[in-house]
């Protein structure tokens, strides 16, 4: 899923775009996209961009007249530009919208949809699908700590939760709780004041150097190619890779379609953190420390 530092990078680039130009009409190729029915999508037409902003990870577009396009793009969503003149790709888009100077198209991979677009016909009516996370970059060490400890999570549910912090998911959650050497299932409520100021340091950090980086990377053009899953990574999506800190292979914890990877030896003190499906499998023989793991992947060894 796009989070902050792609939702930024996506903002800034149809800034150049598309602000002050006028939208002239919106072709819905798939009418499960559209969440609402009021106002008409077609009261859009022939109004011009004045604002854009990010409401956590959904990008809201403000029209004149203070109407609102919102695109949540989920998980698979992306969005793709074509400057007038220029041929449209023909890959399946969910939505084609027209501008003065180009094409945006939105397109969703794999057979779920999710994505979604909401028109909204006032400011105040944005503000309502506001989950209310906590805006990293406009809030001081006190009023982060307020929100992390407000009820006692795990921190990486704590950080994905959109009701406590804003923009932050899956992957950059990973990274940052990497940087601040904590466990994922560390207790929010558990931490000691350096604990939660290290974090407070690290989410900002990483946050900040994955949007430059990304921003450097795309550089003029319109980005593409984004993706939860990037080679630069420390932990996120490198299973059994080595810690680029440490060496230490990197692990991680499966639940439904997400997974939370991590550095034993930086993290958790050496501990293995149990995966759901294989600890239930493999119940007292599952092993608690990096040595046992690495003992038990050894040639020759039982599973």
């Amino acid at each position: 899923m796009p989070e902050l530092p792609d939702i930024t990078l996506y903002l800034e680039s149809l800034g150049e775009r598309i602000v002050g130009r006028r939208l002239t009409s919106i072709a819905l190729i798939n009418p499960f996209l559209l969440r609402t029915a009021t106002p008409p999508l077609s009261s859009a037409f022939g109004r011009r961009v004045q604002h854009l902003r990010r409401v956590g990870k959904r990008i809201a577009i403000g029209l004149e007249s203070d109407l609102w396009l919102v695109l949540h793009l989920m998980i698979a969503g992306r969005l793709h530009w074509f400057a007038r003149g220029s041929k449209v790709s023909g890959r399946a888009a969910l939505a084609r919208f027209e501008f003065e100077v180009g094409t945006l198209t939105l397109t969703e991979a794999g057979s779920k949809r999710r994505a979604s677009l909401y028109v909204l016909g006032s400011t105040a009516e944005l503000a309502r699908i506001d989950p209310g996370g906590l805006e990293i970059f406009s809030c001081d060490l006190d009023a982060f700590t307020a929100r992390l400890t407000l009820e006692n999570h795990t921190l990486k549910r704590a950080l994905t939760d959109p009701h406590l912090f804003s923009g932050i998911g899956n992957a950059y959650s990973d990274e940052i709780l990497h940087r601040a050497r904590l466990s994922p299932l560390a207790l929010t409520r558990k931490l000691s004041s350096q604990d939660i100021a290290q974090l407070f340091a690290a989410t900002r950090a990483v946050l900040e150097e994955w949007t430059a980086r990304l921003r450097a990377q795309a550089g003029s053009q319109f980005p593409e190619g984004v993706t939860a899953f990037r080679p630069e990574m420390a932990v996120h999506g490198r299973f059994g890779l080595p810690c680029p800190t440490c060496g230490t292979p990197v692990q991680r914890i499966r639940y439904a379609e997400n997974e939370t990877n991590y550095c034993p030896h930086c993290q958790t003190e050496g501990r293995v953190l149990a995966d759901r499906a294989l600890s239930r499998l493999l119940k007292d023989d599952w092993p608690k420390t990096i040595d046992e793991l690495e003992r038990m992947r050894a040639p020759g060894a039982a599973l």
